[in-house]
Parts: C-alpha cells; sequence; structure tokens
C-alpha cells in the first residue's frame, strides 16, 4: 500500500506551507493527469480537473485527519474522481445515482501509480546530478548494463558505477521519505 507522511499532510494543512504544497503538487500532477488521461479527457478538461482537485485539497487538508492503516492514495483517488463526477453532474452529462459513474479506486493500481510517482521523483532529483553520473546510474541500475562497461564509456571508474547507483537510489529514498513511504 502506498502511505503518505503524516508530516507531510500535517505541513500541508498549515499557513504559509508554500514548499510543502511546490513539491506535492510537483510530484502528485504527473499522477492526477494521468488518472485524467485514463479517463479520456482532453488536455484543458484534464488541466481544470486537476486545478479543481488541487483546490479541493487546499479546503480539506487543514481538516484532514491522516489515518496511517488507510490509503491516502486512494482517498486522493477516490477525491479526484468525486470531482470528475461533481463536474459531469454540473454539465448534466451524468444524472445523479446513473450507474455509469465511475467505479471505485482500485488498489491494484497503486503500482502503476507508483511507477509514475518514481519517475517523477526521479526527474526532481537529476539535476542533483552530474550529467556523466546520471548517465552511469541511467545505464547500470536502469538499463541493466554491466558496471565495466559503463565506466569504460564514460571514462570513470566501476566504484563510481556503484557509488553513484547508491547515492541515487538514496536520494530517491530522501525525496520519498518526505512524501511518500
Amino acid at each position: 500500500m502506498l502511505t503518505t507522511h503524516a508530516s507531510l499532510l500535517d505541513k500541508l494543512g498549515k499557513p504559509n506551507a508554500a514548499d510543502a504544497w511546490g513539491r506535492f503538487v510537483e510530484l502528485y500532477s504527473p499522477l492526477l493527469f494521468h488518472w485524467a488521461k485514463q479517463l479520456g479527457l482532453q488536455d484543458s478538461d484534464a488541466a481544470d480537473l486537476v486545478q479543481d482537485v488541487f483546490l479541493r485539497l487546499l479546503r480539506k487538508l487543514p481538516d484532514f485527519q491522516y489515518d496511517p492503516q488507510r490509503s491516502f492514495h486512494c482517498w486522493l483517488k477516490t477525491l479526484f474522481l468525486n470531482q470528475h463526477n461533481e463536474r459531469l453532474r454540473s454539465r448534466k452529462a451524468l444524472p445523479v445515482g446513473d450507474p455509469t459513474e465511475l467505479p471505485s479506486p482500485d488498489p491494484t493500481d497503486e503500482f502503476e501509480d507508483r511507477r509514475f510517482l518514481t519517475q517523477q521523483a526521479l526527474r526532481l532529483i537529476e539535476p542533483d546530478f552530474s550529467p556523466v553520473l546520471w548517465k552511469a546510474f541511467q545505464e547500470y541500475p536502469l538499463a541493466g548494463r554491466s558496471a565495466d562497461e559503463i565506466a569504460r564509456e564514460l571514462g570513470i571508474s566501476r566504484g563510481t558505477v556503484y557509488s553513484v547507483k547508491s547515492k541515487v537510489v538514496l536520494r530517491l529514498r530522501q525525496e520519498f521519505q518526505q512524501l511518500v513511504d
């Protein structure tokens, strides 16, 4: 289960939380847009829906009580789907109680969502590393090439290839420590 740290949610619910909100929006926007695309929305409708979701979060999070036994991810997806249904109802495209309403969030979708969050977190931390070291990371653990081959190609030591993998993974864990377990 994807769980979100209570400390981040606590920060988001307080005044003057611009940094926390900025990071939260940076990380979760691609996931919300992904969900919107799964609904078949055009770019402009997806952007409107994502904006509406963040506005609703801005209103709800100050009173939100995090329960570590429950999934923030599922709560967020439910909020997202409810916001989408409200938008459809307001356009009279989906009557209240229509059986064609969107299904509840499926916990099995969390793997796909976690992949999106990981890709976004990697984009966020990439500037923390030189292009050569980032290339070594991409080629070694991500592409599965040998450390010796990458070291020769990039003009660095095999130890540096191993070291950069550890450093990027540590930095990625730190990023998720702030946002997602």
